[in-house]
């Protein structure tokens, strides 16, 4: 048996308007829906559902009720589900329409999408809580799967959703980490007892989320048939773990470019060959044995050409602002103001520290599509003036940091 394990992220982040120093102290809105195009949450989310979450949502709900064996897992985010309620029910209901068919997994992460695990474990456990209990709410469904944000993973990862009770855990199929092995298989990480961890296979994901719509890429242009003829030619694997931002289709990759022709013949082309199937990461883990054990001392993520964590900490500007937005926790915590610290959860969002990125080349490029600033030294200052309207109103609590 061979499964195609396909898992979708969705996830928008609150973004920090053009805030100015001299606001300081004076207005708290820093995520507002006003003001230019670049920053409005409301008018980005409404473009992001017409283009991608609508329309992906009609034609995966098509294949579902066409293809018995078709199914898929999501991610989304808290800040998302948010975003959906307030201006996009429309969306929101489509993506409960998905849930609702019982083939479609959820999966488990912090709900601001942050980098807390490495800055503070009780942080990250309350917002690993708040998305369990978002989702929950609106979908009826427990994760049993976890992926840590931008699929940061590392041994402490893999051991923590271990004794959390998991059952498996979500990660970038390196080959640095791997080696000789391939990610078409299920592993076991080491120093855990009971959790699977599946692995990106990045190179037939990222021919999907990101070549596919390059007119010089030398397999352009990329059906369905010959994607199936790729995976079949591997006889020996169990499962293609084909992981991607929910946006690929019809925002990062527009609907001109036959991105949903593609989705919508897939699995008619794989179902084709007996044996083979569709599973979500829950199934996986429950189908097939650990090949082998997985070592990964080292943070490894699915961002950029190092796959590390320098996409978001790999600069001064980044080390400092998270390090001065995580000592506010305590004292902030303390206050009990839950608008301050609804704030502050906000700020922690991962996407604040990867438009202060600095990286240049291929890398920069992608930085600068995605980020809704001039420049990264933009991001840094809008941040900053953000966290420091967090001390004043702290200040105003008589609380001294």
């Amino acid at each position: 048996m061979k499964a195609i394990v396909l898992y979708l992220h969705v996830h928008q982040p609150y973004r920090i308007r053009h805030y100015t120093a001299l606001e300081t102290g004076n207005d708290h809105s820093y995520f507002s829906a006003s003001g230019d195009t670049l920053t409005n949450n409301e008018k980005i989310l409404h473009k992001v559902a017409e283009k991608s979450y609508l329309p992906t949502n009609h034609k995966l709900l098509q294949l579902l009720q066409e293809y018995p064996e078709f199914k898929l897992s999501l991610s989304i985010t808290g800040t998302i589900l948010e975003q959906l309620e307030r201006w996009s029910p429309e969306a929101l209901q489509s993506f409960k329409n998905l849930v609702a068919t019982g083939r479609v997994e959820l999966v488990a992460e912090t709900y601001y999408h942050s980098l807390a695990f490495f800055y503070s474990r009780s942080e990250f456990e309350k917002q690993v809580d708040l998305h369990r209990e978002k989702v929950q709410k609106l979908f009826g469904q427990t994760p049993k799967v976890f992926r840590n944000t931008e699929l940061c993973y590392n041994n402490d990862i893999a051991y923590w959703a271990d004794k959390a009770g998991y059952k498996g855990v979500l990660a970038e199929g390196w080959d640095k980490v791997l080696g000789w092995r391939s990610p078409n298989y299920v592993y076991q990480p080491t120093y855990t007892e009971n959790i699977k961890l599946l692995m990106k296979n990045y190179k037939l994901s990222d021919d999907i989320a990101f070549r596919f719509g390059d007119h010089t890429w030398a397999e352009w242009p990329l059906t369905a048939d010959k994607f199936v003829h790729w995976l079949n030619s591997d006889p020996n694997a169990t499962n293609f773990d084909l992981f991607m931002d929910y946006e690929t289709f019809g925002e990062h990759q527009w609907d001109d470019t036959g991105i949903f022709d593609f989705l919508h013949h897939l699995p008619k082309e794989w179902l084709k060959t007996d044996g083979n199937t569709f599973m979500t990461v829950s199934e996986a883990c429950d189908a097939f044995k650990p090949s082998d054990q997985v070592d990964v001392p080292n943070t490894v993520t699915w961002a950029d050409t190092e796959r590390d964590l320098s996409a978001w900490l790999g600069n001064t500007m980044q080390q400092q602002a998270i390090l001065a937005l995580y000592e506010l926790q305590a004292k902030l915590l303390g206050t009990n103001d839950q608008s301050l610290i609804e704030d502050w959860r906000r700020l922690q969002t991962s996407d604040h520290f990867y438009y202060m990125c600095t990286k240049w080349w291929n890398d920069g490029d992608i930085h600068a599509y995605f980020s809704p600033y001039d420049t990264p030294y933009e991001a840094y200052m809008n941040f900053m003036n953000a966290y420091h309207d967090l001390r004043f109103r702290l200040a105003e609590k008589g609380v001294l940091v």
